[in-house]
């Protein structure tokens, strides 16, 4: 299970950050993609066109569930359980790609969202399991590129299309429809504290700042996580550079981040936030903070990289927590 979020500093640049939640350890590291690949897909080979950075592994070939490419075009995959429609089979007119290896073929062949707006038309997302998890896996998808457009691709249905996020963040099921329907029952929350009011000649005793958020939920089931996010993002004060803005990100993300032991799964086994992704849309960067260390390691997607390197590169994570000592 997992969380993502949008954000646009108010220098204009755009972010695409989340958590990675999951109990199976997926071993995901930042891998650089170079341009004009062919993918060995589960479902059948596919090319990209466009190099991009994201996290990922190389099993019998290299996955990827999130990461941002040569002009700005972001992505996230998230768990969608109970609410997939895959197909069996793809129309001969179309590309079958299995469901994990969408990230890499948007990322890899659509310049922006209103790009893959078009390209998912040429799609169907069939029914194949990741060896992996020896599952099919039930993910939909957050894109977001560098002009602030963001879209959820939800395939609940053979009929493929981008669902505009107007408040972009994602968390997991039920749709994202649902989730701001949802957002109505927390719509006069605010930041400021709320006035009280006097009962049968009682004068109330304000209980401080904080009192315009009661109500607002703090479990880890999806939709309180997603109007948590939506919340926090909307009233965080606006940051005006990238240092501060992935400072905030972290911040954002701290309120929906799991430890371990604090989420079990029916089988007793924790899901909890094995990474956190940053995503730099307007720079091509792209940041990974494991859960065992909270320095952000990043890589930025540069030229040379891009016109000069043909073969995938893949960045080790340092998981070592880093304490610095002040005497």
């Amino acid at each position: 299970m997992c969380t993502s979020l949008t954000y646009e500093n108010s220098r204009g640049d755009q972010f695409l950050a989340r958590t990675m939640d999951f109990a199976f350890e997926l071993g995901g590291q930042p891998i650089f993609m170079p341009r004009n690949q062919t993918i060995k897909g589960d479902a059948g080979e596919f090319s990209t066109k466009y190099g991009f950075i994201g996290a990922g592994r190389n099993l019998s070939h290299y996955m990827f569930v999130d990461g941002v490419n040569e002009f700005g075009l972001g992505a996230a995959a998230l768990y969608f359980p109970e609410y997939v429609a895959y197909q069996k089979v793809a129309p001969t007119d179309k590309l079958g790609l299995a469901p994990h290896d969408v990230t890499a073929w948007a990322l890899g062949n659509a310049k922006s969202v209103a790009d893959l707006r078009e390209l998912v038309k040429t799609i169907q997302i069939l029914d194949v399991p990741v060896a992996l998890l020896g599952i099919t896996t039930p993910l939909h998808f957050i894109f977001s590129d560098s002009t602030g457009d963001t879209a959820v691709l939800e395939a609940t249905s053979a009929d493929l299309q981008l669902i505009d996020d107007p408040v972009g963040v994602m968390a997991n099921a039920p749709q994202l429809s649902w989730h701001l329907q949802n957002l109505s029952t927390y719509g006069t929350m605010q930041a400021a504290e709320r006035p009280l009011h006097d009962y049968e000649g009682l004068e109330l005793k304000t209980q401080g700042p904080g009192t315009g958020a009661l109500g607002l939920p703090g479990d880890y089931t999806s939709p309180s996580r997603f109007v948590r996010t939506v919340y926090n993002k909307h009233y965080s004060i606006k940051t005006d550079n990238t240092p501060d803005t992935l400072n905030l990100l972290q911040h954002l993300l701290d309120s929906v981040t799991i430890p371990k032991g604090v989420k079990l799964k029916a089988d007793g086994k924790s899901d909890y936030t094995q990474y956190r992704g940053y995503a730099n849309l307007s720079e091509r960067t792209y940041y990974m903070e494991p859960y065992d260390n909270l320095e952000l390691q990043g890589v930025k997607l540069t030229d040379k990289m891009l016109t000069e390197w043909d073969t995938p590169v893949e960045y080790p994570l340092d998981h070592t927590p880093h304490i610095k000592a002040l005497n």
